[in-house]
């Protein structure tokens, strides 16, 4: 499904990337694991169109992303989240939720104003959809809540419910158990997998091993802005470079 070839960003004279290739398979959770700075999030703005790569090629079904805006991009079915939560938490989760699925609502300025059937029939449809990707994510009993009352996992596992609304067939998770506690962490596995399951594919970057590890069927590796392994996880476990360059050289550090 995506497929990134020979791809180097530069920054001025810093080479952030260098000739990264991979691919990530239709209906696969895929992780990309390295050290901070080692230049995963960057990816994920190239994939996205936030950032253009200096070479190289980023194919998404056979098209080439690297000359796409993002908001194209979002409707090719690619949806992102972010380290760092962004929802409206003055508004609803239904509401956070529906915004969203702005790019296929099917109504104009004329059809709200105006209150016309067509607005009602879609808003309908949209808020009965919202409710359901909430379900998703076990928080739509709390669907008329405001965002701002909500733990701060449940305020992740609301981000990928608004992912989810821009119907991607691509969703890229940007360090999602960040900042969770365990429980958390256990709770949002099972959701990813839950998505997983439904038809979607996973691109995940994360810092979190033992997440990494039990849930991935594939993961790379960056170092330096170098992939240096790839593989399922028992290989990326007892890989020497990886262990070296990545975790240091005791096992103690996948546990």
């Amino acid at each position: 499904m995506l497929q990134l070839k020979g791809i180097s960003k530069n920054f001025g004279g810093l080479h952030v990337l260098q000739d990264v290739n991979f691919n990530v398979a239709q209906g696969s959770i895929f992780g990309l694991i390295g050290p901070n700075g080692a230049g995963k999030t960057t990816i994920i703005n190239l994939i996205t169109g936030l950032l253009r790569p200096s070479s190289g090629d980023i194919q998404f079904n056979g098209q080439d992303l690297t000359s796409v805006q993002p908001h194209q991009i979002t409707k090719l079915g690619i949806a992102r989240t972010f380290q760092n939560i962004r929802i409206f938490k003055e508004m609803t989760l239904l509401e956070n939720v529906i915004v969203g699925m702005h790019d296929h609502l099917n109504y104009g300025i004329a059809g709200i104003l105006l209150n016309l059937a067509s607005f009602k029939s879609a808003e309908a449809k949209s808020k009965a959809r919202a409710l359901e990707l909430l379900s998703w994510v076990r928080l739509d009993h709390k669907a008329h809540m405001l965002a701002d009352n909500l733990s701060y996992g449940e305020q992740r596992k609301l981000e990928f419910a608004r992912a989810l609304a821009t119907e991607p067939k691509l969703l890229l998770l940007d360090e999602p158990v960040a900042g969770m506690n365990p429980a958390e962490k256990t709770e949002l596995m099972a959701e990813i997998v839950n998505i997983k399951q439904r038809g979607f594919t996973i691109f995940m970057i994360e810092h979190d091993m033992r997440f990494v590890m039990e849930l991935c069927e594939k993961i790379a590796v960056l170092n330096f802005g170098k992939i240096i392994a790839e593989g399922p996880p028992a290989e990326i476990r007892s890989d020497p470079a990886v262990i070296e360059a990545y975790l240091g050289k005791e096992d103690e550090a996948w546990e």
